[in-house]
């Protein structure tokens, strides 16, 4: 921890916190990648990590995804991220939150905190008793707030059906054939919209309870979630962890989509020109999973001014992002750059750097 710059995912970060509180047991580290273009928003995740290092590798990575995300969705924030350290049972005391809530707050609002895996809305309540600094805070009918994972899974939707018209040609998910891995609150919503447009599913989930009621919900098959990978499909759909895509993995895909709402889903920058050498058309991760943030973001915002933030206008904003995906996707076309590296310099421009 002591030399963070020197790691392969730094990123001229501006800052890198490691928090401690001895007497709630809190271990968790804040990145901010960027503030550019406002405070630098992003969600908490809580996890159990093997290796401290592994922490840290995930908050930079994801921190600086934030940055590209809330920029290519065209919002005023910069990009941020916490991950809170779990133990091996995953101990999460009203203490810990509330300790991690003094940790927002005293960064003065540099950096605006939401749901990330492992938090839950509640949580986010106990965090906004210590802080105002946080959004994905239950809202009323009719008001975009609270859970982020059902605008995360429309804009991913949205996102399948422009890379179906766009890689196969076709205007309907009728019958196109979707492996889906993850069934949780963005994949689960994922599914079930594909579903009821007709999309043939393919489930896997390493809770095997879970992806077994949603497949006898939606009339989906379901495969170990070892093999949905080499699954042969119309579109594979990562809506899990990230760093699925290397190498080896990447040689096994038996599609010609890569469209999901898995964060990092590249395990290196290169691995993207592989998906491009093999004709596999990549929708990047931070473009098409942007739902939940603008959301979050529009949220948080509408709140600072004293008004609720209306749904029509956070689902106006995440109908924009099938075209975004186009033009990245025209241009890795004509300049023959993988469109991850293209979506890259679009967000990077956007930042200042």
């Amino acid at each position: 921890m002591t030399a963070f710059w020197t790691e392969p995912d730094y990123d001229d970060h501006e800052l890198v916190q490691l928090v401690r509180d001895r007497k709630s047991g809190l271990t968790a580290i804040i990145a901010l990648h960027s503030t550019h273009l406002g405070p630098a928003g992003g969600g908490t995740r809580f996890w159990h990590y093997t290796e401290p290092k592994a922490a840290l590798r995930d908050v930079l990575r994801l921190s600086r995804g934030m940055s590209y995300k809330n920029a290519m969705a065209g919002l005023p924030m910069g990009g941020g991220k916490a991950v809170i350290l779990a133990d091996d049972a995953r101990t999460k005391s009203p203490d810990l939150i509330a300790a991690f809530g003094d940790a927002v707050d005293a960064l003065g609002g540099r950096y605006v905190t939401a749901e990330d895996v492992g938090i839950t809305e509640a949580d986010m309540v106990a965090v906004s008793k210590r802080t105002s600094f946080v959004s994905g805070l239950p809202v009323g009918e009719g008001q975009a707030g609270g859970d982020p994972g059902p605008f995360t899974a429309m804009g991913i939707y949205l996102g399948i059906k422009a890379a179906v018209a766009h890689k196969l040609g076709k205007d309907s998910i009728a019958g196109v054939r979707v492996a889906l891995q993850g069934t949780g609150s963005v994949g689960g919503g994922v599914a079930r919209l594909l579903a009821a447009d007709g999309a043939t599913l393919v489930l896997a989930d390493v809770d095997a309870a879970r992806v077994r009621a949603l497949a006898n919900e939606i009339g989906a098959d379901t495969v170990a979630p070892d093999a949905i990978m080499t699954t042969p499909c119309d579109v594979f759909s990562p809506n899990a962890l990230g760093a699925i895509l290397d190498e080896e993995s990447i040689a096994k895909l038996d599609c010609p989509i890569v469209a999901g709402g898995a964060n990092n889903q590249l395990a290196r920058a290169h691995h993207g020109a592989l998906l491009a050498e093999r004709d596999i058309l990549y929708a990047p991760d931070y473009v098409i999973n942007g739902g939940g943030i603008i959301s979050v973001a529009l949220e948080y915002f509408a709140r600072v001014e004293g008004h609720a933030c209306d749904v029509t206008e956070v689902n106006a904003r995440i109908a924009q992002i099938p075209e975004r995906l186009r033009e990245i996707w025209r241009e890795s076309e004509n300049s023959g750059v993988s469109s991850d590296v293209v979506a890259d310099r679009m967000a990077q421009k956007l930042i200042g750097r």
